[in-house]
């Protein structure tokens, strides 16, 4: 697996620019990054203009006395040196630019963390051979890796190795589990479940930024290929539906609304909780020191304290206004918890109707068993001598 470290590609284009010799390539670039940034974001203006500078400077870079006795693995990694340092420098400008990127990277995200509380690898038929949750993992921890990276190739990295872990796995199953491999109908969908599993931050905003910003003639063969499938399966969760799955429409409806009830909760009190403490001032009658919130991770790696104020708070630190705040609180959980478990009880009676549905006669009666066994028995006695 490849690891994304301060490359020596890097550190060697760096070490170049430092020569006196380099000065005219060195005021190429930081001209471009200067008049690149006070311009309007337009991603796809945006792109076609960094490409070409991209282009421009590998000319001017293969021209250059410095890499006039380079190999052509030296020049590339000039090549990858400048794509990093101009992208590091413009990434604030180009990376989730928009609006509408910063809404669709949100909605992504939601509907993932939606999905990650029923969807299971069955729902997406996968083959029992190719459930392997250590791998899993170990392709999820790759793929969340994406986002603390600026530059487009370290990015690209995280999605290959990503994918390779998958790919190791789909062969392991091959060899061991005498499980015929089905290529991309087997690929896909695992890659599909670890990217819900994972939901890797900002999904839609990394992969524009890399088919954008990647320089064009590195987005071939096997980088390529695992970037289009992750393209793919941004899309798929996108658009999915009950159809999409191996689930009951009424079951997947039911799933999504009581997952939208249970992430509801917390986001609803911390809204009721920061608009009293704008007000705080006012309300409290009692001694305005706040309470020191600790800070402290959940499992799912997020920060418990800004859902759950007064989880670490000690009896001693609570304020005569910290009273109000907490029966608000205390109403809200009782509220949301109550219609949270009207859900999940609807959830079960319509569960088992359908059971029992399928239980029925043509005319509506149910079958007995023991009413069946009782009369073979019957049966049977009536012929006995």
């Amino acid at each position: 697996m490849e690891t994304v470290t301060h490359s020596s590609p890097f550190d060697s284009f760096l070490d170049r620019m430092r020569n006196p010799a380099s000065l005219d390539l060195v005021r190429s670039i930081k001209s471009f990054i200067v008049s690149f940034s006070y311009t309007a974001s337009n991603p796809e203006t945006d792109g076609k203009r960094i490409q070409e500078f991209f282009q421009t400077m590998e000319d001017a870079i293969r021209d250059h006395s410095l890499w006039a006795s380079s190999s052509d693995d030296e020049t590339d990694n000039a090549l990858e040196g400048l794509e990093k340092y101009v992208m590091t420098k413009l990434h604030s400008r180009t990376f989730a630019s928009t609006p509408e990127d910063v809404k669709i990277d949100a909605e992504i995200s939601e509907k993932i963390s939606l999905l990650q509380t029923f969807l299971r690898p069955q729902h997406l038929d996968i083959s029992s051979a190719l459930q392997n949750e250590a791998a899993w993992l170990l392709a999820e921890k790759e793929l969340k890796k994406i986002n603390a990276f600026k530059a487009p190739r370290e990015k690209l990295l995280c999605i290959i190795n990503c994918s390779r872990v998958i790919n190791n796995l789909l062969l392991n199953a091959s060899i061991s589990e005498d499980h015929v491999p089905g290529g991309a109908d087997d690929f896909l969908p695992v890659l599909i479940y670890v990217t819900i599993k994972a939901n890797p931050p900002q999904l839609h905003s990394n992969l524009k930024f890399i088919q954008l910003y990647r320089r064009q003639s590195k987005l071939v063969s096997e980088a390529a290929y695992y970037l289009t499938n992750l393209v793919s399966a941004k899309s798929f969760i996108v658009d999915l539906n009950a159809k999409s799955l191996s689930i009951e429409e009424s079951e997947f409806m039911e799933s999504m609304e009581a997952a939208r009830l249970v992430n509801r909760v917390p986001q609803e009190t911390v809204t009721t909780i920061n608009k009293r403490s704008i007000f705080g001032k006012l309300m409290d009658p009692g001694p305005s020191t706040p309470v020191h919130v600790k800070t402290q991770t959940n499992v799912n790696g997020g920060s418990s304290g800004s859902n759950y104020p007064y989880m670490e708070a000690e009896a001693g630190e609570l304020t005569v206004g910290d009273v109000e705040r907490l029966l608000s609180l205390y109403k809200d959980v009782v509220t949301k918890y109550t219609s949270l478990c009207n859900t999940v009880r609807h959830l079960s009676v319509s569960r088992t109707q359908r059971h029992d549905g399928l239980l029925r006669e043509p005319n509506g009666t149910h079958k007995d068993t023991c009413s069946k066994e009782t009369e073979k028995r019957v049966m049977l006695s009536s012929t006995e001598p």
